[in-house]
Formats: structure tokens, C-alpha cells, sequence
């Protein structure tokens, strides 16, 4: 974490990874964030792993320490008047109120905007939906394989075109990119209340992040009328902006867009010379008219040989390239550990292990991460904090308000 929000308290009622990474996000900036769970059943992820639904997760519940890490736990049954009095309690300590919460929850649970804040006038409402607040399904639920993936046109992006069936999402994929634009936006409805006084409510939905995500293709298809067109590998516009498989089975990205600026130097770097001068490859415009046939050399090519002696080949080279690496071997990439992406932390069990650093660093520190809470493991500090005595709480858990 970061001391960039320090003093600043968020109100969480959320479950699941997009609106909870929002507060993860916070959380890395130094804001004091408080997750309030129900005390019987908390965040439903925290049963993710025991489910059977992941495989091969484990000791360490990932699906809740990626989303939560940094936050205190409060065990809370908004339900229940007394459990309802004491949220707002703290929503009079707080700067931000965030919620996943959908509109009739919300407003059923006394926890919507104009209730909140006529126990706190200036707290920051910010809410993360599936669709949006206006329309149709402003009061439907969504979750990002649907509003993101599949609605938003990202699904539809990757697909291959011929019939066969769309990739399917990544776990979470929509949900942390979301949550980083609400964070942000949260960060901007801070600065304004600190100019003006006045709060703001703060809205992200999962289609709204697509299509922002999506821009040039979406924004393009208005423009031309039409979706914009898919290019398989071997038929990529520009030979040298594409990916080519090596001989043992692993692939490089190439990114030359000045082709060619780099044309001589890539041939002379895959002992192909002869390709230099070749009237059929010679400038990007011929490349382009025999992009086929030029694709298919650099992909003879470059299955020649292993990985390992295209790394060499290409070492010091001025264009843009890079491997495709798989997530485990991110975790020992040097570039990552150089800027401390990848943080490591311990679990309440002791289990050491490596979280995903939110991406934005301040003063070139890296973040260091703090492990996601047990469920409710800090009720009592915080209600302490509120002023309870230990007897208080002592009441409170023996009437089930509290975890």
C-alpha cells in the first residue's frame, strides 16, 4: 500500500471480484476500507474454492485474497435494526460508501443514496453495475461473462468468425478491469469534494467498461457502418505486426507498425537476406499485396528454430517484440520483480504467496500489499472504534447482529 489516501474511509457492501476489486484498488492506495459481510455467510467467493467449482486452488483462496487484500472484515447483519444502526454509524465515519448492491436491495436495505446521506451529506456514493442505471436491465444483475464479454462485444472480438464457438472469458477478467475505472472515479469525485464541498455519486457498469475497453473497434464500426474486419494469422495486414510460432512450440509478438524502418535489420536477425530486396517484400505496400506468401516464409522461418535462439537472434533488435509468456512464468519475469508487480504476502495460515499489484505506482515505489481478511476478524476493533464497550459487543454477537 501507499500512503496517497490516507485517512480516507470506504464502506464496502459488495461481494464477488468487480465492485470488491474497486476497494482492493483503494485498499493499495492507503484508504481505510471496511467490508462488511453478513456474519453467517460472508462474501460468497469465500466458498469458491471448497465448492469444487476450482480446481487445484490450493491452500490459499485466491479468488478472495486477489479482490480483498488490504481490507478490514466486519461481520454485519444489515438485516437486523440494531445491525442497520450500526452501519450507519459508520457510514458517518466514512468518505465513500460502495456497494454492488442492485436498485431494490439497496433500496430495501435503507442503504441507497439519499439515505445514506441523511446520516452523512457529504459521503461519495459509488455503486458498480451490470448494465448501467438507466434502461431495461438497470435493475438486473450481471456479471462479466455476460455484460462485459459477451454484451459488451469483447467475446464477439476474439472470435474466430467461422462458426466455431467464441473463446471463453478469463475468471474476472471484466470485473478488475472495472473496478480500476471505479476506483479511479472515486479518486476524481475526492478531488472534487475537496474543491467544492460537493459529492458525488460515482457509477461504473461492466458493458460501460467494454465499450470503453472496445473503442476503436466500436467507435470504428460506427463509422464505417460496419463490424471491423477480422484478420486470421496468416493473412495480418502487416507480416511484421503478428505473432509467429517458434520450433519448440512457443510463440513471439512482433509490433513493427514502421515495417519498414526495421525491414532489413528483422531479415538480417532471421538469416533471411534474401528477403530484403525480394520485389514481393521489399515495402510494406508489397508486403501487404503478398502478405501470404510473406507470412508464410517468416513462419517456415521462425519454426526452424527454438525459442531460445530467437531470443538471442533478436537481442538488442530497435522494434517492438516481445514472448508470449504464461501466467506461472510471469512470476519469475525480471522486469516484473524489477518493478515489484508481483508483491508477496502471507495469509492468516501462513501461506506465503504472490498477489497481482493494482498497476499504478506513486513516487516509483513499488506497493506492498497486505493479505484480504478472515471473515468478520475485525468486528471488534472497529466497533471499538465506534466507541462500544467490550460488553456492548459482547451483546451484539450473542444476538447474532454482529460476526
Amino acid at each position: 500500500m501507499t500512503d496517497i489516501l490516507s485517512g480516507i474511509r470506504v464502506i464496502e457492501l459488495a461481494s464477488w471480484s468487480f465492485v470488491p476489486s474497486a476497494g482492493a484498488v483503494l485498499a493499495d492506495w492507503g484508504a481505510d476500507v471496511i467490508k462488511i459481510e453478513h456474519p453467517e455467510t460472508g462474501d460468497p467467493q469465500r466458498g469458491l474454492i471448497s465448492s469444487g467449482i476450482v480446481a487445484g486452488a490450493g491452500a490459499v483462496n485466491h479468488f478472495i485474497e486477489q479482490p480483498n487484500r488490504g481490507k478490514r472484515s466486519v461481520g454485519l447483519d444489515t438485516s437486523n435494526p440494531q445491525g442497520h444502526e450500526l452501519l450507519m454509524k459508520l457510514v458517518e465515519t466514512a468518505d465513500v460508501f460502495l456497494t454492488n448492491l442492485l436498485p431494490d436491495s439497496r433500496r430495501r436495505m435503507g442503504v441507497d443514496v439519499e439515505q445514506l446521506r441523511a446520516r452523512n451529506p457529504k459521503i461519495i456514493y459509488a455503486r458498480g453495475h451490470g448494465y448501467g442505471t438507466k434502461g431495461e436491465l438497470a435493475d438486473h444483475g450481471g456479471f462479466d461473462l455476460a455484460a462485459y464479454w459477451a454484451r459488451g462485444g469483447i467475446g464477439h472480438a476474439y472470435a474466430l468468425g467461422d462458426g466455431s464457438y467464441p473463446p471463453i472469458q478469463r475468471p474476472a477478467f471484466g470485473d478488475v478491469y472495472g473496478g480500476l475505472a471505479i476506483a479511479a472515479g472515486i479518486a476524481g469525485a475526492l478531488v472534487k469534494r475537496e474543491r467544492t464541498g460537493e459529492p458525488s455519486v460515482v457509477d461504473v457498469s461492466l458493458l460501460g467498461a467494454a465499450i470503453w475497453q472496445l473503442g476503436p473497434d466500436i467507435v470504428g464500426a460506427g463509422v464505417t457502418g460496419a463490424d471491423i474486419p477480422k484478420f486470421q494469422l496468416e493473412d495480418m495486414p502487416n507480416p511484421v505486426a503478428s505473432i509467429y510460432k517458434t520450433r519448440d512450440g512457443r510463440f513471439i509478438a512482433f509490433v513493427l507498425l514502421q515495417a519498414d524502418r526495421f525491414w532489413a535489420d528483422f531479415c538480417k536477425r532471421i538469416n533471411r537476406p534474401d528477403l530484403i530486396d525480394d520485389e514481393r517484400y521489399a515495402n510494406a505496400a508489397v508486403r501487404f499485396a503478398n502478405r501470404a506468401d510473406c507470412i508464410a516464409e517468416l513462419r517456415k522461418t521462425f519454426e526452424s528454430e527454438d525459442l531460445a535462439h530467437w531470443e538471442k537472434a533478436f537481442a538488442g533488435f530497435g522494434g517492438v517484440w516481445d514472448v508470449m509468456r504464461t501466467a506461472h512464468e510471469v512470476h519469475a519475469d525480471p522486469q516484473v520483480l524489477a518493478n515489484g508487480y508481483l508483491p508477496r504476502t502471507t495469509d492468516a495460515n501462513n501461506n506465503e504467496f504472490a498477489l497481482a499489484a493494482s498497476p499504478v505506482q506513486f513516487d516509483e515505489t513499488a506497493l506492498q500489499l497486505r493479505r484480504a481478511p478472515g471473515h468478520g476478524e475485525h468486528t471488534d476493533a472497529v466497533l471499538a472504534e465506534l466507541g462500544y464497550s467490550e460488553d456492548e459487543i459482547i451483546d451484539f454477537k450473542v444476538k447474532s447482529v454482529v460476526l
